[in-house]
């Protein structure tokens, strides 16, 4: 049984787990990848252009294989063999791993804008069956067509559709006309997120209120208020 202080002394290799759950994603085969970590383990430990007939007997395979999988990396583009002079003017070889980080970015990239995608279908097609269910009935083709085009053609949210559809409910306003207009009424004032709708409806209800408070004071009686403490002082 080997012990600790042998397995830590043969040193490690460290490789993130995005890289190990996404090399079939990139187009490697189980050895071309394999043989992608020996590379970079010799890499880690300092040597940047390792002696493949070591790295043949590693893998326990011919060393025309070793140079067939090589060949099969450079083109996958996920390794490249680079060289450079050092201070005596000598040009050494080395590989450069960057580019398997560079496809990786890409494909995470690529995997978020379909996570994206899928996210927005979603919640589109939640949308709909949100008027459905607040209207109490199934939407008409042209009433589908409605919403298709504010969310195509005006590149509203949905979320800010959604936001609308609660502002008509509210009042009691079962109509695609009114939340066109109140879609419009937002696109004038530049808002777009749900924070802004919040603070778009606070900013109504101070001003309905401000207006109801200034009606009930012209509203009240002129009374002439009788100043209680002048009679007090008059009788004594």
């Amino acid at each position: 049984m080997i012990s600790l202080r042998d397995y830590l002394k043969s040193g490690q290799t460290t490789l993130s787990n995005l890289l190990i759950e996404n090399y079939r994603k990139l187009g490697l085969t189980n050895d071309e990848f394999i043989l992608w970590i020996q590379l970079y383990k010799y890499h880690e430990s300092g040597n940047d252009f390792p002696d493949l007939t070591s790295i043949a007997v590693n893998m326990d395979c011919e060393q025309k294989e070793i140079y067939h999988l090589l060949n099969q990396l450079v083109e996958k583009q996920v390794i490249t063999i680079e060289s450079e002079k050092n201070s005596q003017g000598i040009r050494n070889d080395f590989y450069d791993f960057s580019a398997v980080f560079t496809k990786l970015e890409a494909l995470q990239k690529q995997q978020q804008k379909q996570t994206e995608e899928i996210n927005y279908e979603q919640k589109v097609q939640s949308l709909y069956q949100m008027f459905e269910k607040e209207f109490g009935r199934a939407l008409s083709p042209i009433e589908y067509q409605r919403i298709g085009q504010w969310i195509e053609e005006d590149q509203y949210n949905p979320d800010l559709i959604r936001l609308a559809l609660k502002e008509a409910v509210l009042n009691q306003a079962y109509s695609l006309n009114y939340i066109d207009r109140v879609l419009l009424s937002w696109e004038r004032k530049n808002i777009t997120t749900q924070q802004q709708v919040e603070e778009e409806q606070k900013r109504r209800k101070r001003t309905m209120l401000s207006k109801e408070t200034t009606r009930s004071e012209k509203d009240l009686p002129n009374v002439s208020l009788h100043n209680w403490l002048e009679e007090d002082n008059d009788n004594q």
